[in-house]
């Protein structure tokens, strides 16, 4: 039975028998963010110090010169936007697929400890050993994916718990954020107010060799979380549900984890730990596209949005710039109330 305004996709033979819905709400949110993000790529291009005409900006992208413009845009403002882009897609995809995964809204990928291993090898790296750009960005992602590891065995115990996962990652956390603040108390200044600039996440020191790897897992990853976004969508009914679904849960759960911690690792050695944006574009995205159904493309977009206009703001507020991650603390607190308060009604009614 066909419904209005609904496709059905029919599984194959063989394949795990899940109907997916899709919407036309679902895809015309896919567009509408889309299109936000895009306006929000040229716009961060066009603001800054300087405010050039959107013309101009288009006339750049389309690999006409432009005098006086084209090496301002080309050069120090676009590999800016474009990690801008790519990392809030990686935030979003990556936090949406635990939250799903963990069934449960308020969940980031920040539980299990990636975001404090990567500040801890990042930190390091600046006060410690000297080092910037691509020798930076590969500490931080080294650090990432080992405390991811090391989460994920120490809460192994011959299957998986999630919440094990969860306990562990916070006492891994705890332990390694208390490293870092030691390395910074022990730091000379300059390498501390370094350090502390991509602690608070910025896009500031951005260029073009940050881009091909963050594309690139970017794009790796995302694709296979996506595809598993029915499989993930369906273990919110249960281990138990899903198993009799053909959902190999634990397989999947630990390819949500590989992939996601990549996608984390990567980004925020791009960028640094950008606040809340992994935490808050699930939940956005699922408001917007509706209830119950996989949002990672959305939540990526989302993500993408979010990260893009923090950096616009970052750069009007006077009397200096601003890291990106201290607006999107700002913007995230109201948000995280209201998501509580939404929450603790839906408790109540039910």
């Amino acid at each position: 039975m066909m419904f209005p305004g609904r496709r059905v996709i029919r599984p194959r033979p063989g394949n795990m028998h899940i109907v997916h819905i899709v919407s036309r709400r679902s895809m015309l949110v896919t567009l509408t963010l889309g299109v936000l993000a895009a306006a929000l790529f040229v716009a961060d291009l066009a603001f800054g110090h300087e405010v050039y005409p959107i013309g101009d900006i288009l006339k750049v992208l389309g690999g006409e010169f432009v005098p006086g413009l084209s090496f301002t845009i080309g050069e120090l403002r676009l590999p800016r936007v474009v990690v801008g882009l790519l990392a809030g897609f990686a935030f979003g995809v990556a936090g949406v697929s635990f939250q799903q995964m963990l069934r449960n809204t308020m969940a980031s990928p920040d539980i299990i400890g990636i975001t404090a291993g990567a500040n801890l090898t990042a930190v390091f790296a600046i006060i410690v050993l000297g080092w910037s750009g691509p020798s930076l960005s590969a500490a931080a992602v080294i650090g990432g994916i080992l405390t991811a590891l090391l989460t994920v065995r120490l809460a192994w115990r011959g299957t998986f718990s999630t919440g094990r996962l969860i306990l562990m990652g916070i006492g891994v956390a705890a332990a390694l954020n208390a490293a870092t603040s030691w390395i910074l108390v022990r730091g000379d200044q300059w390498n501390i107010q370094q350090a502390s600039r991509w602690l608070t996440g910025s896009l500031a020191s951005s260029d073009w060799s940050d881009v091909p790897a963050l594309a690139a897992v970017t794009a790796l990853a995302a694709v296979p979380l996506i595809a598993l976004a029915r499989q993930v969508d369906v273990m919110r009914f249960g281990d138990p549900m899903a198993r009799g679904l053909g959902v190999r849960v634990e397989s999947v759960q630990m390819t949500v984890i590989v992939l996601s911690v990549l996608l984390l690792s990567t980004a925020t050695a791009s960028s640094g730990p950008i606040s809340f944006v992994s935490f808050l574009s699930g939940p956005l995205a699922m408001w917007l596209a509706g209830p119950h159904r996989p949002a990672i493309v959305q939540s990526g977009l989302v993500g993408s949005c979010i990260v893009l206009a923090a950096d616009i703001v970052a750069q009007h507020i006077p009397p200096t710039q601003l890291p990106v991650g201290v607006v999107t603390s700002i913007i995230a607190g109201p948000i995280l109330i209201l998501l509580i308060i939404r929450l603790s009604r839906k408790q109540v009614l039910a």
